[in-house]
């Protein structure tokens, strides 16, 4: 028998975030999350995201085992300003038992249907700025410090309970060449000159911190028209702007600026954290700082986050110049491989611009929906 423990307690928050550290111990491919991150991250007095969200936890128990987890989530921004009447899932893992998720996706329906919303979809976070979707291939790849891994009979499953696939999400490993491509640098000096563009420098973390609001505006302005898109609030703005900004060296930041020092765009990239999480396992004491700082500091891989262009400047040539200081930066770093961030598959404009680097799409996602 089956049983669904609604937590309530900062114990049972615990065992929800760690529950995924016994299903996946002997995994080589799972990167495991920082769990006083994840345990912030759900926690409804301390992240901004349940001013207009709210979510239930459940851990699901057989024969005295806990056997799965999920997060029943409704944004209220998303049903009310953006019109999307469906109820969010995520933080979903199990073991392979049918009945397990059955149980645990009954919660999900349950809720949506008394909110009398339409559907259901997930897993994703609590906004589109979190991680969302189904690994459905690269089940022999690390996952990025911002995606789920997941093994292969959880989209078997969501099949078999007749779930159609919403948003998929595509992966690329890219080459890095010894020095830019001479038509790079010879655009990139033609669209500066052209729109009087300036790229700015970061000698610190301080720096960067005035120009995150204008980087979010960008984001909002870059992605507005994707199934994705939620508006980012300013109090997820700032949410983010503490909880990440820790991680990214000013090096690996490139923003844009127009001759009115307006930021008309920006690229975000990190050294890979996969390995470093990997043993860090969960934890950043006693060693894993250790471990994170090892990967800030020398890493033949980086990861591609964030790129952001104003709809003004969009399809002028400006990743030119932004692809020109990343591969200044990622040549003096001596980083070789890049994984792209996830991108929406009908994204194709962004595709596109890694196609000078021997793209190679080795990971690819999705959420799954079902009408309530």
């Amino acid at each position: 028998m089956i049983t669904l423990q609604k937590i309530t307690s900062k114990k049972g928050l615990k065992q929800f975030v760690t529950f995924p550290f016994q299903l996946y111990k002997n995994c080589e491919y799972w990167v495991p999350p920082l769990i006083k991150d994840e345990m912030e991250t759900l926690d409804t007095s301390k992240n901004p995201v349940f001013k207009n969200a709210d979510a239930d936890y459940y851990l699901a128990i057989k024969e005295g085992k806990t056997v799965g987890r999920i997060a029943v989530i409704i944004n209220h921004l998303e049903i009310e300003e953006v019109g999307k009447k469906k109820v969010r899932f995520g933080w979903l893992d199990m073991i392979d038992d049918i009945e397990v998720t059955k149980a645990l996706l009954e919660k999900v329906y349950e809720t949506g249907r008394a909110h009398n919303l339409e559907y259901a979809e997930g897993p994703v976070g609590f906004s589109n700025m979190e991680k969302a979707g189904i690994l459905t291939k690269g089940f022999d790849e690390l996952n990025t410090m911002i995606t789920w891994y997941h093994y292969p009979y959880y989209q078997k499953h969501f099949e078999q309970l007749g779930f159609e696939k919403q948003a998929t999400w595509v992966e690329y490993r890219l080459s890095i060449p010894d020095e830019a491509f001479e038509k790079v640098k010879k655009f990139s000096r033609i669209i500066r000159e052209r729109y009087q563009l300036t790229v700015i420098r970061f000698k610190n973390k301080k720096e960067i911190l005035p120009y995150v609001n204008d980087m979010f505006g960008l984001l909002n302005k870059t992605y507005n028209t994707l199934q994705t898109f939620v508006p980012i609030q300013q109090y997820q703005i700032d949410y983010y702007k503490e909880k990440y900004f820790s991680f990214i060296h000013p090096d690996y930041i490139t923003c844009i600026k127009d001759k009115d020092e307006k930021l008309i765009a920006f690229s975000v990239v990190m050294p890979s954290f996969s390995e470093a999480l990997k043993k860090a396992n969960g934890r950043l004491f006693p060693t894993g700082w250790m471990h994170i700082l090892k990967a800030q500091k020398k890493n033949e891989k980086a990861a591609f986050y964030l790129i952001g262009i104003d709809p003004e400047y969009q399809g002028k040539g400006v990743t030119a110049i932004i692809f020109e200081e990343m591969q200044l930066l990622f040549n003096a770093k001596g980083i070789q491989t890049v994984e792209t961030n996830p991108e929406l598959i009908e994204n194709t404009a962004v595709q596109l611009l890694w196609k000078d680097y021997s793209p190679v799409q080795h990971k690819e996602r999705s959420t799954y929906k079902k009408d309530l």
